[in-house]
């Protein structure tokens, strides 16, 4: 019996040791022999760490796991993509240029900007971006085949070309060139006469748990209130629609599209701008071709700011987006609308990683009539800095890490700080109203800040955004009384 338990004890022994071997080799196995190689990178895709994909003829390996937008190429989100291999842009023997841009024309002007339009290029390989010129001198690259140049003077005559380019570094020759001619000082220009510093807060046209508000029952601390949302009309393609939801309607003991419209016309009054998005988590507007898309966009947009007196509209598109369509389309429409336009966009956190997303291109084309663009600093992964570093979201350094990044690219008269109104509001994000004063005084003269210090200070500002006013109203309108009044006092 002695002998029998002992050769039992030995055999568990063997088994014991042969599976303690197994778990180290799988502890000690790299990680990246658990990766999965996807191919060239594709948009809505779903990638997990460690997953690998090509672009541009290099090699990139997944950071977090998400699924993939149009804009969020590899070398636009750093935060996603993790550059292993640089091919040069698909191999040394790339030396084809691109064909050259043709049928480059002047889509618009204001008294400061010119907007261009031109045929898309070919290439051997891939074309990546367009160099527009002013003259002799490159002024943009862009991405897209649309571009508008900034920073000029009224009445004044400019002469313009494109280049196309690929990653290899080849450049076409410049497309035929265009003349265009500012208009006058004080024509069409953004923004209206809304203070140096804003309050943005979305007005909820749905029923979800939060304050089921009539819009004269928004506090006055807002300054821009932004419908949301117009939604697709699926009898036209592109075409939106919006009335006030019925079950909306019902909560409120029947408030009408004519009770909206006579409390639209009562903000105004007291020089509120009010305007309405497009997008939103769920939502999304076909622009994919220019008719019937994009005129019937144009047209039914058209149609819904008319009805109810709006002073614009908001781009909060997530996604993806047609930026050549829907820049004519917004142009279009700022035209109609006229002096008072107000535009405003409402980019993801990762929309923002780099200055050639699709968010970016839409801002660079749409400058010189954008009021504001109010980042969504909520429902995020870790995100990079300016310093490069991983920033996690709920705290004043996200805030003004991330902020300073975007500041690169886009001018701080027009950057806006988006924050969840209460833990409520969002799936993660949330910080005390207090902490959002913190971030605008941290970014605005350098007071308030946590342990990340921006490259500079930012007194201009534009302000902070909330989701949204009906959030804001479960809690006493905390939000919009702590930071409206700290805007006020911002220099």
């Amino acid at each position: 019996m002695i002998r029998e338990l002992l050769t039992v004890r030995r055999q568990h022994g063997k088994l014991l040791s042969i599976l303690l071997v197994m778990v180290l080799m799988t502890t000690l196995l790299p990680a990246a022999a658990f990766a999965a190689d996807k191919g060239a990178w594709a948009p809505n895709v779903s990638y997990t760490v460690n997953d690998t994909v090509t672009y541009g003829g290099a090699t990139y390996q997944c950071r977090q796991s998400h699924t993939s937008l149009t804009g969020w190429e590899p070398p636009n989100v750093p935060a996603l993509w993790l550059l292993v291999e640089d091919g040069g842009g698909g191999g040394t023997d790339d030396t084809t240029a691109p064909s050259v841009p043709a049928n480059l024309k002047v889509t618009g002007t204001t008294s400061s900007s010119v907007t261009l339009s031109w045929s898309a290029s070919t290439d051997n390989v891939g074309v990546t971006g367009y160099v527009v010129y002013q003259g002799a001198n490159s002024v943009l690259t862009v991405s897209g085949t649309t571009a508008t140049v900034t920073g000029l003077a009224a009445s004044t005559s400019y002469v313009f070309s494109v280049a196309a380019k690929d990653a290899a570094g080849n450049t076409s020759a410049k497309s035929a060139q265009v003349t265009a001619t500012t208009a006058p000082s004080g024509g069409n220009e953004g923004g209206g006469k809304l203070p140096k510093h804003t309050l943005t807060g979305y007005w909820q046209n749905f029923v979800n748990g939060a304050a089921n508000l009539r819009l004269r029952d928004v506090p006055d601390e807002y300054d821009i209130i932004v419908l949301a949302f117009a939604e697709m009309d699926t009898s036209r393609p592109g075409a939106v629609k919006f009335n006030v939801d019925s079950s909306l309607s019902s909560a409120l003991g029947g408030y009408s599209n004519a009770d909206l419209i006579s409390d639209i016309k009562a903000k105004q009054a007291k020089g509120k701008k009010v305007i309405i998005s497009i997008g939103g988590e769920k939502g999304n507007i076909d622009l994919s071709t220019a008719s019937p898309n994009v005129s019937n966009f144009v047209e039914s947009m058209s149609s819904v700011i008319a009805q109810f007196g709006l002073d614009g509209l908001d781009v909060d598109l997530e996604h993806g987006m047609n930026v050549p369509n829907l820049t004519n389309a917004i142009r279009q429409i700022q035209q109609r609308v006229g002096s008072g336009f107000v535009l405003t966009m409402a980019p993801q956190t990762i929309d923002m990683q780099s200055e050639n997303t699709t968010y970016m291109q839409l801002y660079k084309n749409l400058k010189d009539i954008t009021t504001v663009i109010n980042v969504q600093y909520y429902n995020s992964g870790c995100m990079l800095g300016r310093d490069g570093k991983c920033y996690s979201q709920g705290n004043v350094d996200f805030l003004t890490a991330l902020s300073d990044l975007t500041l690169q690219w886009v001018s701080p008269s027009q950057l806006g700080l988006g924050v969840p109104a209460t833990s409520s509001a969002a799936g993660g994000g949330y910080v005390d109203a207090s902490v959002v004063n913190n971030a605008l005084g941290c970014l605005a003269t350098g007071t308030g800040c946590g342990s990340y210090k921006p490259v500079a200070r930012y007194p201009d500002l534009r302000g902070a955004m909330t989701w949204s006013v009906n959030w804001d109203g479960t809690g006493g309108y905390r939000l919009a009384k702590t930071v409206k009044p700290y805007l006020e006092r911002m220099p």
